[in-house]
């Protein structure tokens, strides 16, 4: 099936992985060099938020020798939620079929993605899931592991989705499954984009599917998670449970 996307051809095998960063001079090239060598065909999509470390001329040189590259540059840094936004609505004017989205720090290793990709063939969305048999995380204290258990748990009971790892940030999209959660509904612009975003799609009865994947902490840079991100998070999922009380 072909279609046209502002004069680009939407056809089947047309893929590209999103990834934001802000700061992550350390670990992009390597990052994306690592992604081609698991699906060699398939166009990268950074988001820099104006990265102080370079991160964006990194990219940017490395675009002009690769044509699968492409860096969209936004000037001040807003969250990861609008990073995705506006890197999905990039991938869809673009006419992308399969659009992924990943972590710029190694977390979520490449080696999934031709599986995530399977599985989105037959599902609108693909997870890359840490909570189901077989996934699991490494590298994190007890701390953080009890948190993100403990943050899952919570946005599951309260917005009623049965989806185990709700709060995952490794994930295959349809391009039919992003137009009917539409990008210019989803209000989060932090971390509790992936929360929202799965909501969504189960508002819509999209079909997700979890495949288990171990998440690796990150080995070099900072993590960008805090204290105010654990709070907007936990915020958010009451927003959209009156949301959708208010629409039942």
């Amino acid at each position: 099936m072909e279609a046209e996307s502002y004069g680009y051809i939407v056809t089947e095998d047309r893929s590209v992985v999103v990834i934001p960063t802000y700061n992550e001079r350390a670990n992009i090239l390597a990052l994306i060099e690592a992604i081609h060598l698991v699906l060699p065909s398939i166009d990268v999509l950074v988001v820099d938020d104006n990265s102080p470390d370079g991160t964006g001329s990194l990219v940017t040189n490395k675009a002009a020798l690769d044509h699968r590259v492409y860096l969209h540059h936004r000037h001040k840094k807003v969250g990861l939620g609008a990073a995705y936004i506006a890197g999905f609505d990039w991938a869809l004017d673009r006419g992308y079929s399969y659009i992924f989205q990943m972590d710029a720090d190694f977390s979520h290793d490449p080696q999934y993605l031709p599986m995530l990709l399977e599985a989105a063939k037959t599902n609108d969305i693909a997870i890359g899931s840490r909570w189901v048999r077989g996934g699991g995380v490494r590298g994190w204290t007890l701390k953080r592991h009890i948190l993100s258990r403990c943050a899952n748990l919570y946005a599951r009971l309260v917005l009623n989705v049965s989806i185990h790892d709700i709060t995952a940030g490794y994930k295959c999209l349809r391009r039919d499954a992003l137009y009917k959660i539409g990008t210019e509904n989803i209000s989060s612009l932090g971390y509790g984009v992936q929360v929202e975003l799965v909501w969504r799609a189960t508002q819509h009865n999209l079909s997700i599917i979890e495949i288990p994947i171990i998440f690796k902490d990150r080995v070099r840079g900072r993590s960008k998670l805090n204290r105010h991100t654990f709070i907007e998070a936990l915020s958010l999922v009451w927003k959209l449970r009156f949301f959708q009380k208010k629409n039942e």
